[in-house]
């Protein structure tokens, strides 16, 4: 969606004051999410007021509120005042009600679309840290929320907010797996594929405008590529015989690697973006599949049972030598490299069930499990910025999609669609 709120014309209008943060903000060190003991830092998100009707409450504020408070609460750092409910009085005594922030937003409606004005206040010391005016269409609302609300995470933390990213995954619910794009609130789902058959491993090239998966429609494994913004485009990256699979893309989008089976065994293929093949990376060496790239590009992390049994390793690109990374665990799938990259997630059979476990892409690391409830825990993968993880939990005959923070905290369902939620990718 970053990309997509890029071609809108939302224009800008001003920045209001922004002030230098006062020492009670410059001393907040819970703003690192990083442990499991930082607080949440809590955060009032009022009714939003009609500039032209102030002394009226009405149900479009409310509505804006409700949507800013969870993109906000779905970066995990936040709770709301309000027992979750937004309040409806700008003027109430925040310090009273332990907030640390507050959100004050103002519209007006008119034939054109719709101006908003966002300030963003410290209770603590009364200043505004940061004030921003928007215009747009009544279509366009979601969009400058999701702005504003990567905005403010901006300004709290020092990194840019994922409000704005997307999430693709497959569901059964048409009776057949085909692959969604939703925003991150599940407000703006969409499906991508009318295939009547088996959709899998969805795959965002970098920069998201493509988006790649796997197929068996045509009677064969075969890999395409959809240009989002003309969802008609759709045309074969790879159509040999057998496994054409999960296609991991290089992160400057040129590249990818694809496992193939055209010559029996399942082997890791380095492809360019038109579906040639560069070069051969692995040998009949077991089965090899479930690839990811290291951010810089120079390594790839990849599944092979070259062992006797699905592990973890790391293979250097310009060499193709290969280290095995995991050692605990009988099996070990489905590796996903942060974008940040200083950790690996994947899946692990842990005591008959799927966990999710994190490790360093360095030899003698011990992983660290994140997960720890019941059912399977399937298909890690991270979110933009680095401090989330979403996957798929199989419990009894349901599958659905669940985020959790990078440190084990904040588990939850992300979204209540119908059907079976599998294959999960985020992408901004």
């Amino acid at each position: 969606m970053k990309s997509a709120i890029n071609c809108l014309p939302v224009l800008f209008l001003c920045i209001l004051t922004l002030l230098p943060y006062q020492a009670s903000c410059q001393d907040m060190v819970y703003l690192d999410i990083t442990s499991p003991e930082t607080r949440k830092i809590n955060i009032a998100v009022p009714w939003f007021s009609n500039q032209e009707q102030p002394n009226q409450l009405q149900a479009y504020g409310r509505d804006l509120a409700e949507d800013l408070s969870r993109a906000l609460l779905f970066h995990g750092i936040f709770s709301l005042t309000g027992e979750g409910q937004p309040p409806k009085n700008q003027d109430s005594d925040w310090k009273a009600q332990g907030a640390d922030f507050v959100i004050l937003g103002n519209y007006i409606l008119s034939s054109r679309g719709v101006k908003f004005e966002f300030r963003l206040l410290d209770v603590a010391g009364g200043d505004m840290l940061m004030g921003k005016r928007y215009n747009g269409t009544r279509n366009q609302q979601q969009a400058i929320l999701f702005k504003f609300c990567d905005a403010v995470i901006q300004e709290l933390t020092g990194q840019p907010g994922i409000a704005g990213s997307r999430i693709v995954y497959v569901s059964d619910k048409t009776g057949h797996k085909e692959v969604y794009l939703t925003d991150i609130l599940g407000k703006k789902e969409r499906q991508i594929t009318r295939h009547k058959n088996l959709a899998i491993s969805p795959r965002f090239v970098p920069g998201g405008r493509y988006l790649s998966y796997t197929s068996y429609h045509a009677g064969n494994q075969n890999l395409y590529i959809t240009d989002l913004q003309q969802s008609k485009t759709t045309r074969p990256l790879s159509r040999r015989k057998g496994m054409n699979l999960a296609p991991a893309w290089s992160p400057d989008g040129d590249k990818m690697v694809l496992t193939l089976s055209k010559d029996g065994n399942p082997d890791l293929f380095l492809m360019d973006k038109k579906g040639e093949i560069i070069r051969q990376l692995t040998r009949r060496s077991g089965i090899n599949v479930s690839h990811s790239w290291s951010p810089e590009g120079k390594k790839i992390s990849l599944v092979s049972d070259r062992s006797g049994n699905p592990q973890i390793y790391i293979m250097d690109m310009a060499t193709t030598n290969v280290q095995r990374l995991t050692f605990k665990g009988h099996e070990n799938a489905e590796p996903s490299w942060s974008p940040k990259g200083g950790l690996i997630v994947y899946s692990s059979l842990t005591n008959g069930s799927y966990q999710i476990f994190t490790i360093a892409p360095r030899a003698g690391i011990s992983p660290i499990q994140i997960t720890k409830d019941s059912g399977q825990h399937e298909s890690p993968t991270w979110s933009p910025d680095g401090k989330q993880i979403i996957f798929s939990l199989r419990k009894g005959n349901e599958q659905k999609l669940y985020a959790i923070l990078k440190n084990g905290t904040n588990q939850r369902k992300l979204f209540d669609f119908p059907g079976n939620l599998t294959y999960p990718r985020w992408a901004e």
